[in-house]
């Protein structure tokens, strides 16, 4: 048994042009999402990374 590929944005079959999407268009969403800021990776922030804030 093997596992087809998902988009992860409308998790339609993964295309291998495309891939991890199954368009263009899901990709371009994804990129918007990181653009916008709605997906972002912590960073702890150091403690004298504070101080030099204030």
């Amino acid at each position: 048994m093997t596992k087809t590929a998902t988009c992860p944005i409308c998790k339609a079959p993964a295309n291998h042009e495309t891939r991890p999407f199954c368009s263009r268009r899901c990709a371009d969403i994804d990129l918007g999402r990181w653009f916008n800021g709605t997906y972002s990776i912590p960073v702890p922030v150091e403690p004298s990374e504070k101080n030099e804030e204030n």
